[in-house]
C-alpha cells in the first residue's frame, strides 16, 4: 500500500542559495533586497500597479480594511463559504460582513445574490476566488460601480490565475494575495497587498499602516531624510528571509503551475466518467475564460454521507484527503452575529459534500494511478450499493 499525503510543497532548489544570499548581506528583516525583488516580480508578470509585501495574506486583507475606512456600522459583503480570515478584517474595524451565496457550479460569489444584499451601509465586496477560479468578476465589478462599492478581491488561492486575460488580485481595487505553506508558491507564512489605485496618497497610506504607522518607506526611498510616526499601523513586513525563500518559487511558477496542471486533467480524464448523478455530481472545470492555477481538486458528492465514506475510505488505503471551509454563517461566532445554521442551504449542502484530492507537482504518475485505481474500487462499491438499494 502507497501512502500519499494530501500536499507536499515543491522545492526549486534556489532556496537554500538565496537564504544564504540573504544572511549574507545582512538582508534578514522587512524590505530588503529579496522583498524588492519578488514585489517587482509579482508586478511585472502581472502588470500590477504597486505590490506590497506582508506577513499574510490575513494582514493584506486587515491593511485594505483600514484604507478604505471600514467602520462600525459599514457592511460588507463576501460569502460565506471561506476562510474567517476574510470576515475578521471587517469585525477588526467594527464593521459587519454580510454573507452572500455561491455558485452552484464553482463555489464562488454569486452576482445576483451580491447585488440583492447591498443596502446603503455596504462600503465592499470581497470576491474570492476560490481553488483558482476567477469569480465573475465582470459582473461583480459592474455591480459595485453602480452602488459606488469597493471590490477587495481575496485571491489567496489564485496567484497566477486570470479572468479574460485579467489576473486574479489585479481586477479590483486591491487583491490579497497568499504564500501559505499550503498555497502554490510558498513562503511558509507571507501575502501580498495589491493596490490597483493609481491614487499615490493611497499607496503612502499603505505603505504608513504597513511600516508600523510610519513614513519610513519613504526615507529608504530616500524622499525625506528622516522617518517619523505619522499616522496609525502595524508591522505587516515579512521577513527578507521568507522572500527569498519566496522567490526561489516564483522563478518556477510557470513550470509549478503545469506540473499542477498536468495532476488536474489526469484526475479528470479518469474520472468522469462516475458522473452519473447516482453519487458524484460535480468535478471541476477549466473554463477557457478562467484560467486557473490548479490549486485545488474536488469532488462534489451528492451529500455528506457518501462524501465521508469515500474520505474514510481513501484514508484506509493510505490516500490523504480533505474537506474544506466550514460555512462562516453556520459557524459559532456566524452565529453571534444574527445568522442560522440553515441559512445559505447552497453553501452548506456544498461545504458537507465536498472532498479535495491531493494536487502538487511531485505527484508521480505511480501514485495517480493508485488514487485513480482507489477511488475506482470506491465507486464501484458505491454503484452496487445503489443499484441494490434501488432494485
Amino acid at each position: 500500500m502507497l501512502k500519499i499525503d494530501f500536499n507536499k510543497t515543491y522545492l526549486s532548489g534556489k532556496e537554500n542559495e538565496y537564504i544564504t544570499d540573504a544572511l549574507q548581506r545582512g538582508s534578514i528583516s522587512g524590505d530588503g533586497y529579496y522583498t524588492a525583488r519578488v514585489s517587482e516580480f509579482l508586478e511585472e508578470k502581472f502588470d500590477l500597479n504597486r505590490v506590497l509585501m506582508t506577513t499574510s495574506a490575513t494582514h493584506a486583507l486587515e491593511m485594505t480594511a483600514q484604507l478604505i475606512g471600514l467602520k462600525k456600522g459599514d457592511e460588507v459583503i463576501m460569502p460565506s463559504f471561506t476562510f474567517s480570515s476574510t470576515a475578521n478584517a471587517v469585525l477588526k474595524e467594527g464593521a459587519r460582513p454580510v454573507f452572500a451565496e455561491i455558485k452552484r457550479n464553482s463555489f464562488n460569489l454569486d452576482p445576483a445574490d451580491f447585488e440583492s444584499k447591498i443596502t446603503s451601509k455596504t462600503k465592499a465586496v470581497i470576491p474570492v476566488h476560490y481553488a483558482g477560479v476567477s469569480c465573475e468578476m465582470d459582473q461583480i465589478r459592474e455591480i459595485a460601480a453602480e452602488n459606488d462599492i469597493y471590490v477587495i478581491e481575496d485571491a489567496a488561492h489564485a496567484v497566477n490565475s486570470f479572468y479574460k486575460g485579467e489576473p486574479a488580485g489585479g481586477m479590483g481595487d486591491f487583491g490579497c494575495y497568499s504564500f501559505h505553506g499550503s498555497k502554490n508558491f510558498v513562503s511558509g507564512e507571507g501575502g501580498a497587498l495589491v493596490i490597483n489605485s493609481q491614487q499615490q496618497k493611497l499607496i503612502q497610506k499603505a505603505e504608513v499602516i504597513r511600516e508600523k504607522g510610519t513614513n519610513r518607506s519613504r526615507f529608504l526611498r530616500g524622499e525625506i531624510d528622516k522617518y517619523s510616526w505619522v499616522g496609525e499601523g502595524s508591522s505587516y513586513l515579512p521577513s527578507d528571509i521568507l522572500m527569498a525563500l519566496l522567490f526561489a518559487q516564483l522563478q518556477e511558477i510557470d513550470y509549478i503551475t503545469a506540473q499542477r496542471k498536468r495532476v488536474f486533467d489526469y484526475y479528470n480524464q479518469n474520472l468522469k466518467k462516475f458522473l452519473d448523478g447516482n453519487f458524484l455530481e460535480l468535478l471541476p472545470v477549466a473554463a477557457a475564460a478562467k484560467k486557473s492555477n490548479y490549486h485545488i481538486y474536488y469532488l462534489k458528492f451528492k451529500n455528506q454521507k457518501i462524501r465521508d465514506f469515500v474520505l474514510k475510505e481513501l484514508k484506509f488505503r493510505g490516500i490523504e484527503a480533505a474537506f474544506h471551509f466550514q460555512p462562516l454563517h453556520a459557524s459559532p461566532m456566524g452565529k453571534k452575529l444574527g445568522y442560522q445554521a440553515e441559512d445559505l442551504q447552497l453553501t452548506n449542502q456544498i461545504a458537507s459534500s465536498l472532498l479535495r484530492l491531493p494536487i502538487y507537482p511531485e505527484l508521480s504518475r505511480r501514485e495517480l494511478d493508485y488514487i485513480i485505481q482507489a477511488l475506482e474500487e470506491i465507486f464501484c462499491s458505491l454503484n452496487r450499493q445503489v443499484k441494490e438499494v434501488n432494485d
